[in-house]
């Protein structure tokens, strides 16, 4: 192969790589596949409860090697927050083990694996939270294996 090919080739091979990257990265752009929660701080019921199917099939750790499980493209819940002087927890309850992604209104990613109060279910607690957009995914173990979940959003506790 002459010295132009194999750059061509490399070229090509990078390029496909760099593509596949993008086509199974988290889409915030996305409409939420379990609709949009609108709060202001203070909000009644809290905690508020959303009921989903948690995981999907890209692997979280590719936001981050502190993300685990599997998510779905689209955001689970989108939550647009009028923030107050309460710190906004955002939790999930299931009787398999889940885990928790958000993305922060400044675009800062969050991730979650056991850290609620109760044992296997994420929590992600923001003490001085952002107004504006949280987009929020609830993952599994287990490429495409999906769970029945509720994602609480509260600012008195977590599940």
């Amino acid at each position: 192969m002459s010295p132009i090919a194999r750059i061509i080739a490399a070229g090509a091979a990078l390029s496909a790589v760099a593509f596949a990257g993008v086509a199974t990265a988290q889409d915030f752009s996305l409409n939420p596949t379990y609709g949009t929660a609108t709060l202001s701080a203070g909000f009644t019921p809290d905690p508020y409860v959303v009921n989903v199917q948690s995981g999907g099939s890209i692997n979280a750790s590719t936001l981050s090697s502190s993300c685990r499980g599997f998510i779905a493209n689209a955001p689970d819940v989108r939550l647009q927050y009028s923030a107050g002087s309460y710190p906004l927890i955002i939790s999930a309850n299931s009787s398999t083990d889940t885990t928790l992604v958000v993305n922060a209104p400044d675009g800062t990613w969050y991730c979650s694996d056991d850290e609620g109060v109760n044992g296997m279910n994420p929590m992600v607690r923001f003490n001085s939270p952002q107004g504006g957009q949280y987009d929020i995914w609830i993952g599994t173990y287990g490429n495409a294996s999906l769970a029945p979940a509720q994602l609480h959003i509260s600012e008195l506790t977590s599940q």
